[in-house]
């Protein structure tokens, strides 16, 4: 039996930053993850995908921004259940709770925190004949390693912001890159659509909008796609390809999380943002991706400022009564639970406990 104070379901960028600011409180930690490694989709999806909007990074690669994090996090010695996915939840008569895997580890803790972004998830697919012929074979749903597009034909589809920022980043990448959308509105960033703009006038990335991709084609691996167009006079248009990214999101599932008895609303748990981001069983939580609640933001900043606000809210239910005094880490810097002090470098909120 693992006992921890804060159970975290879930290691992507939210779950690892709950263990530093639980840390700060002097609560111990333990994440859980079906993935093998700790960074969820930013180390199993896009590890060299650019993210534009966390604070203080005008650009940081998913992947650095997890290593980043487990260096904030190292020294408060979280535990860690990789590669087994958190399949019951069982309350006690003390309103603990034992959280148990689907290889059969249990744990105990007085809180748990489900920060499992988009839950288990798998790509949307194209309806697209015969397809599936060339997966892994030109085409992908992901892009995991740009490199493997160097000085390559790449046609990306999709409007939102993974097509539009992988689109713009291939263009320093690829021989030649196509992006593809059936609208003229793109739903991405403002400032990425300005930019994916901006290299097509340039010529550096081939633009075709209220347009699809209809087929692909080739004898082993893929060699052409037919885009064709809404406007019939433009009939259709065939492009010589190396790749075909389509990049239409992730389609989530809760998995056995599910069946937990949480409140749930379009695939995502429903929680009280006005307090804590607890859910409807008291002493869980639902943090990041993974809750909903009305005017709810699904960006990575948004999870580390719910981690935070849930991380006071779990301290006075594991310490009823006891006070607390808000100071800063450039103060008294950081201390980890082996007594070592680390000062910070960042500027960031600590609870120094009375």
């Amino acid at each position: 039996m693992i006992k921890t104070d804060i159970l975290i379901i879930g290691a992507g960028p939210t779950g690892l930053f709950t263990v530093f600011e639980a840390g700060l409180l002097k609560l111990k930690t333990h994440l859980i993850d079906a993935l093998p490694q700790p960074g969820g989709q930013c180390s199993e999806i896009y590890p060299k995908k650019p993210i534009y909007d966390i604070p203080a990074f005008p650009e940081i690669l998913a992947g650095d921004l997890v290593n980043n994090l487990m260096e904030q996090i190292r020294p408060f010695n979280a535990g860690f259940t990789l590669g087994e996915r958190a399949e019951t939840l069982e309350r006690l008569d003390d309103d603990t709770f034992i959280v148990t895997t689907n290889k059969g580890t249990k744990h105990h803790a007085p809180v748990v925190v489900i920060a499992g972004g988009l839950g288990s998830f798998e790509p949307r697919k194209p309806l697209i004949p015969n397809i599936a012929n060339y997966e892994d074979k030109g085409v992908s749903y992901m892009i995991k390693d740009p490199e493997v597009y160097r000085d390559k034909k790449v046609v990306i589809a999709g409007g939102g912001d993974s097509a539009l920022d992988w689109a713009i980043f291939l263009t320093n990448v690829a021989s030649e890159v196509s992006l593809v959308h059936r609208r003229n509105e793109f739903r991405g960033a403002l400032d990425s659509v300005e930019k994916a703009a901006e290299l097509a006038k340039l010529g550096k990335i081939r633009l075709f909008t209220e347009a699809e991709v209809v087929s692909v084609q080739g004898k082993d691996t893929l060699e052409a796609v037919v885009i064709k167009h809404n406007d019939a006079e433009k009939g259709e248009t065939f492009l010589e390809v190396d790749d075909f990214i389509p990049l239409f999101g992730l389609s989530p599932k809760l998995g056995p999380i599910g069946s937990w008895g949480l409140e749930i609303e379009k695939n995502a748990i429903k929680v009280d943002n006005a307090y804590d981001y607890q859910t409807n069983i008291p002493g869980v939580y639902a943090i990041g991706d993974v809750n909903t609640y009305p005017g709810k933001l699904k960006l990575i900043l948004s999870g580390f400022h719910e981690a935070a606000v849930m991380c006071q809210s779990a301290y006075q239910r594991i310490n009823p009564g006891k006070r607390y005094v808000m100071k800063y880490t450039t103060v008294g810097g950081v201390e980890g639970f082996d007594g070592s002090k680390k000062e910070a470098k960042k500027e960031v909120v600590q609870s120094i406990l009375a």
